[in-house]
């Protein structure tokens, strides 16, 4: 009767791992599902061939007119700023 009792458990115990299981995998898939859509009706928008980037190119010889910033080496965490 015990193993009967036990038999039935398992039983139902693997049964309600397996309905779990397969909703969680359910559920995954509908989310992946739904980006797609969400990409396939946005994809315009990932799409770069129709961007006009040219506005926001860089001229190099406007670059030689940058100045240089020059590292600080004097600057000390030990002193002074972080002490209490």
């Amino acid at each position: 009767m015990k193993k009967l009792l036990m038999f039935i458990m398992m039983g139902v115990l693997s049964a309600t791992i397996t309905h779990a299981e397969t909703n969680a995998s359910k559920e995954a898939l509908k989310k992946a599902m739904e980006k797609e859509k969400k990409y396939a009706r946005e994809g315009v928008f990932y799409k770069a061939d129709e961007y006009d980037f040219k506005g926001s190119q860089v001229d190099p010889k406007s670059l030689d007119k940058i100045q240089a910033i020059e590292p600080d080496y004097d600057f000390d965490m030990d002193t002074g700023v972080y002490d209490d």
